[in-house]
Formats: C-alpha cells, sequence, structure tokens
C-alpha cells in the first residue's frame, strides 16, 4: 500500500470542510458538531494483509495507521509512537471450538480503551510542544474511557483533562479509576445519563466563545486519533488465525457509542476479509432498530449490567452511516445486531464459567452471545473481551459463585480517596468551570 501524502478528514456535516491530522486531533470534533473522516479510506492487497502475519503488535500498528498520518509524523516518528502506545499483550483466546475471545484488558486502565488512549496520549505530546499555553482534553464518559484516559494523560506536561460521568451509572471500581487521580487530571460527576454528559462535551466544541478563550480537544472516540488506532486489533486479531480460519470470519463487537464497530468496519473497508459484523447491544438499542428499520431514532438511555454501553444516541453512528454510503442495504448486508438483556448476560457470564472455565465481563458476555447468535457451522467467530471482569466484580462474582482476583493495581485504586465534582447537567455550570480552572 502506497503512501497517499498529505491525508485529509472532512467534516461528515459539510464536506467542503477539511483539515490535517494533525488539526483534527488538536480540534477533536468538527464544527457544526461534526465529526471528521478521512477523505479516503486506502486498501491493503491480500499479500500485504498476509505479510503482516510475522509482525509484532507495535510495526503492525504503525503499517496499518501510516497512510492516516499524513504528512505529520514520518514512518520513525510514527514507529516510536507505535512503540509508546502498544506496549501491551492483546491475546486472542479460544473460548471454545473456533471461538475466540480478543483480550482487549491487558493495558493500564485494564480496559480496550486503552488502545485508542495511548496513542492519542503519544500524539498530542508532540502536538503540544508545539502550541503555546494548555490543552483541554474533554471527555465524556460511561465508565473506562475516562480511567484510560486519566491512566493515559496524567502528569503530560501542557494538557490538562476534564472527564464527564454520570453519577451512580458506573461501577464502584469504574468510579475509583476515574475519581482517584489528581494533578492535570480533574472528575465531574454529572446528575445525569452519559448522554448528558455527551451533550455538554459536544456543546463545549460548539461554542466558539469558548473556543476563542482555550484549546479544546477530545479523548472520546469523535477524536480520529482515538478511533482509528482501535482499528489494528482488528488486524492483529485476524493475523493469529490460521488460514483456513481466515477465511470464514464473523466478529461481534458489544456496541454502545460504535466507535468501536466503526473501527472494525474501517478495517474491513480496508481490506480485512470479515464475513460480517455483529452489533452486540444491550437493551439500549437504537442502532439495532436501525438496523432492522431503517429509522434512527435516539432515545434515553436505560441502565444496566453493561453500563459502557447504555447510549442513547450514539456518535459514532454518523461514521457507520458514511463508511456505507448513507446505504442502508448495504450496511445490514454487513451488520448484523443482536440484543442482549440482563439475565441472559448473567447467564452466559454462569454458563461459561462453569462450562468452559472462562470469566467473561458483562459487556464481554454481550458480545459473546451475538458471536454464538450468528455463528453459521464452519465460520469462526471472534467477540470482543473489552475490558477485565474484575472492573466488575460484584456483578460477576455473583454470577459464577465464586471470588475472582482483583489485580494489585486496581486493588490498591479501592482504598484512594474519590476526588470528584458534583455538578448540575447544565451547559453554563460546565462552561464556567472550564473557565475557571483555565485562568
Amino acid at each position: 500500500m502506497l503512501k497517499h501524502p498529505g491525508m485529509k478528514y472532512y467534516n461528515i456535516n459539510n464536506h467542503r470542510e477539511k483539515v490535517s491530522f494533525r488539526q483534527s486531533v488538536l480540534q477533536g470534533a468538527a464544527s457544526g458538531k461534526g465529526l471528521y473522516f478521512p477523505e479516503r479510506i486506502p486498501a491493503f492487497t491480500r499479500e500485504e494483509l498476509v505479510g503482516m502475519k510475522g509482525l509484532d503488535l507495535p510495526d503492525l500498528a504503525a503499517r496499518v495507521l501510516y497512510d492516516f498520518v499524513g504528512d505529520d509524523f514520518t514512518p520513525a516518528g510514527l514507529s516510536e509512537i507505535c512503540r509508546e502506545a502498544f506496549n501491551f499483550p492483546i491475546p486472542l483466546v479460544e473460548v471454545e471450538d473456533r471461538v475466540y475471545g480478543l483480550e482487549l484488558y491487558h493495558g493500564p486502565s485494564l480496559a480496550f480503551k486503552d488502545v485508542g488512549a495511548r496513542f492519542l496520549s503519544e500524539v498530542l505530546k508532540r502536538f503540544s510542544g508545539e502550541l503555546n499555553g494548555q490543552i483541554t482534553v474533554l471527555v465524556a464518559t460511561s465508565g473506562d474511557t475516562g480511567s484510560a484516559v486519566a491512566q493515559s494523560f496524567l502528569n503530560v506536561e501542557g494538557i490538562r483533562v476534564v472527564l464527564l460521568y454520570p453519577s451512580g451509572k458506573v461501577s464502584k471500581l469504574q468510579e475509583k479509576t476515574l475519581t482517584a487521580v489528581k494533578g492535570n487530571v480533574q472528575a465531574l460527576e454529572v446528575e445525569g445519563s452519559f448522554d448528558d454528559c455527551q451533550r455538554l462535551v459536544k456543546q463545549a466544541f460548539a461554542d466558539e466563545d469558548l473556543a476563542s478563550r482555550m484549546t479544546l480537544t477530545s479523548a472520546n472516540s469523535i477524536n480520529v486519533g482515538r478511533f482509528l488506532p482501535q482499528s489494528v486489533y482488528y488486524f492483529w486479531a485476524w493475523s493469529q488465525l490460521d488460514h483456513k480460519e481466515q477465511e470464514d470470519l464473523i466478529i461481534s463487537v458489544p456496541s454502545g457509542n460504535y466507535g468501536n464497530l466503526s473501527a472494525g468496519l474501517m478495517a474491513w473497508k480496508m481490506g480485512l476479509p470479515v464475513k460480517k459484523f455483529v452489533a452486540s447491544s444491550n437493551i439500549n438499542r437504537v442502532v439495532p432498530d436501525y438496523l432492522e428499520t431503517g429509522k434512527y431514532q435516539p432515545r434515553q438511555a436505560v441502565a444496566t449490567l453493561s453500563n459502557a454501553m447504555d447510549v442513547g444516541d450514539p456518535s459514532n453512528f454518523v461514521r457507520i452511516t458514511e463508511i456505507f454510503d448513507h446505504d442502508h442495504n448495504a450496511i445490514t448486508e454487513h451488520v448484523r445486531y443482536y440484543v442482549v438483556g440482563d439475565d441472559q448476560t448473567r447467564q452466559a457470564i454462569a454458563e461459561i464459567s462453569s462450562e468452559k472455565g472462562y470469566v467473561l465481563d458483562p459487556h464481554g458476555a454481550v458480545g459473546y452471545l451475538g458471536c454464538k447468535a450468528h455463528l453459521e457451522p464452519g465460520q469462526t467467530g471472534i467477540f470482543l473481551e473489552t475490558a477485565h471482569p474484575a472492573k466488575f466484580y460484584q456483578t460477576v462474582e455473583e454470577c459464577i459463585g465464586d471470588r475472582i482476583t482483583i489485580p494489585g493495581d486496581l486493588q490498591n485504586v479501592l482504598n484512594r480517596e474519590k476526588n470528584s465534582r458534583l455538578m448540575k447537567a447544565d451547559y453554563s455550570e460546565f462552561k464556567e468551570l472550564l473557565l475557571r480552572r483555565s485562568r
């Protein structure tokens, strides 16, 4: 795959607005609450895909992302970033015959968000040195994004992080990983839902007065610097399979804000031979309903065991429609759906632990069930295991009837003091907090 210099990113809401990779990362979101999208999606040949099989994870990441960084990084510079970001294992574990769990939770915060957050952090470290003044990174989180960003950006010079999370709607351990950090990281506990947190962040990016007074960017998957590196582990998973398994593959993605599924579909557009993707959802089924009816109707999110997927108006849905040129039939040809309730989630965690000796977290359980529901004879299935089960130890232990080991770092977090500020889901209050800290 030859490099095309100067990759540009256009605003999905206004295709005439085009920026460089650097600008898209620093801005986070496009004007008018739009998202950036690459003006072209480069494709790998079959021979190039086969050649990835011998690469280690950082080299594979640099290969996949090379064309997307435009002229902003040299090959050596991108390689250095990937060495720093992709420095933990992502094992593909066979749970049962030809059904694999891709364990994305071996990074610092024990969740898949570490992949994109660490890459974005390394990129912003390099960009921040070129700016006068501080970069403020805004993050709306339903649990795992916030802890991954907090770990990735902690004490990074020139960068301030503001995390917004819904009060009472994240697990105890998730909340501690969000709030037990200080320094350049501030946690805001919002009286509302994740959608309220996301709305406040989007309002901040659309506020021209705020933009004139501070440099804002996002570490949510709306930022291409976090969204694109998530496509890497789809290539990595495929490269771990044998030739026969590679030929007839489906991938089930636990889905809430749909950045993860969007990244998988980007990998498919880049040439990765995946027969179909499964959007595995809890009862917050806005996108499954769209797949079924062709109508997209946001609604208030409902709290579930798989709380990171409790989203009623997923931001990255527009990237999915963009990938398929807004053709509903094309989307449903390649993307299936499966909806899972809490009782099914509990049952799957219990049964897989008992029968297979494998412990799922609630999100992985949803992904597993979606994979099994759509797996046809002779096919290979991969489901994404997006968070360590210990992050939901109370739920998981109730399901399996046994204690699970909480990794040392998480155990230490439980003993730390919560450090957050409670606020209403009110934009004027949020804006004042941002400006107060920047003075």
